[in-house]
């Protein structure tokens, strides 16, 4: 895996990427970056870096544009190692919509598995690639902000940017 910083709004991130995608993009202050950064490193200790560049290109670019207002998707490719139910649940998360929020249980529902809210929590927190696959679009069904590895603050800059990029007729909730 290679390694490179990029500055943001909110604050630098640490990227990562291999062959086949970007596998990680983290806030460089996260709680518990070094734990991860390990266990990524040995999820993909055969895992060769060549090429890594031409991601953080795509990368950096996107991100600037995400931060211009200019970009709702990503089409960066991804590599995202874990469980299968891991795998589903971050790819759902990808599913929400820019300016748009969910909860674990409306997860659940997606992932016809409604008793599942913990592991879906659990499974959300240790995604790796803040923003991209968006799991501070998820909230808690009272509406109230949920854990953010990034930081609350972070959490609710990115509801409100992305709110505020978003034409006024679009609804709040939708999955």
């Amino acid at each position: 895996m290679k390694t490179l910083t990029i500055e943001t709004p909110l604050g630098t991130m640490l990227a990562g990427a291999v062959e086949q995608g970007v596998c990680l993009l983290e806030f460089a202050d996260r709680k518990n970056l070094e734990t991860e950064l390990n266990s990524l490193s040995k999820q993909l200790e055969f895992i060769e870096a060549i090429a890594s560049t031409k991601h953080f290109k795509s990368l950096k670019l996107q991100l600037g544009e995400y931060f211009a207002g200019k970009r709702k998707e990503f089409s960066i490719p991804l590599f995202t190692p874990g469980t299968e139910f891991q795998q589903l649940v971050w790819k759902t998360l990808q599913t929400i919509s820019y300016g748009a929020t969910s909860t674990y249980k409306k997860q659940g529902t997606a992932l016809e598995n409604p008793g599942a809210i913990r592991a879906i929590a659990h499974a959300n927190g240790l995604n790796r690639i803040a923003i991209l696959i968006p799991c501070h679009r998820v909230i808690g069904s009272d509406g109230h902000l949920t854990g953010y590895a990034g930081g609350l603050w972070r959490k609710k800059w990115l509801l409100d940017f992305e709110k505020s990029n978003l034409p006024t007729s679009q609804t709040k909730l939708r999955f």
